[in-house]
């Protein structure tokens, strides 16, 4: 637990959830580690600017508080890989609902904002909008940085699976160019200006990309106030 000079002195839930995970790059690490255990190297390629002391004070830090845990694997990897526990699964949903808020604020990424291979799956999962993915079964794949990046995105009656790597047996193969992916989740790019102005490219039925648009969405956000309100 964390010290009594890094605490809130609040007797509140909320109060005790930040001292766990509220410290800079803590929820990070537990969103790249929701999708599966991983090396402390793994870690350093998701999160890479990331100083090397500063993860492992986080490791420590989460494992201490019950969050991850150690796992040292066969003599044949030889090696250890960090991963939640039972109470740390249990963030699953408040990080994907987290990620989801914080993205209707996101525009487009910086050049100096990277973009890695597990916030491409992560993305999936936060927009995925179960109740449209219903009765539905349909396969994606996914090329992002000109195909230097695939993922892909199983929906099987509600139900998603987002993985690494190809995906022989799927629906539809997207090839966004630019920022497309962004505008096509947000609702400010439809499936078909996607593909007839050349913004996305694909392979397959295009009513396969109107159905994704349904299913992979960020809701806007609510409009801010432009100033303060004279009463």
């Amino acid at each position: 637990m964390p010290t009594s000079a890094r605490t809130y002195g609040q007797f509140c839930g909320l109060a005790r959830a930040l001292e766990i995970v509220g410290e800079r790059w803590s929820l990070l690490v537990v969103r790249d580690l929701v999708l599966g255990p991983k090396r402390f190297t793994d870690l350093q390629q998701t999160l890479p600017r990331i100083p090397v002391s500063i993860l492992t004070s986080r490791l420590n830090e989460l494992e201490e508080a019950g969050v991850v845990r150690r796992r040292v694997l066969s003599q044949l990897d030889a090696g250890v890989v960090y991963e939640l526990t039972e109470y740390g699964n249990e963030l699953d949903n408040i990080v994907l609902e987290l990620g989801l808020w914080g993205a209707r604020s996101l525009t487009y990424p910086r050049a100096d904002e990277v973009f890695t291979l597990d916030t491409a799956i992560i993305s999936l999962y936060t927009t995925f909008q179960e109740e449209a993915a219903s009765g539905v079964h349909v396969n994606y794949e996914l090329h992002h940085l000109g195909g230097e990046m695939i993922v892909h995105a199983m929906v099987d009656d509600g139900a998603l699976k987002a993985a690494a790597g190809a995906l022989p047996a799927a629906d539809l193969v997207i090839e966004p160019q630019g920022p497309a992916m962004i505008d096509l989740f947000n609702g400010k790019l439809g499936a078909q200006d996607a593909i007839s102005s050349g913004k996305v490219r694909i392979d397959g039925d295009p009513a396969h990309l109107e159905l994704f648009t349904r299913l992979f969405h960020i809701p806007p956000a609510p409009e801010r106030p432009t100033g303060l309100a004279l009463h």
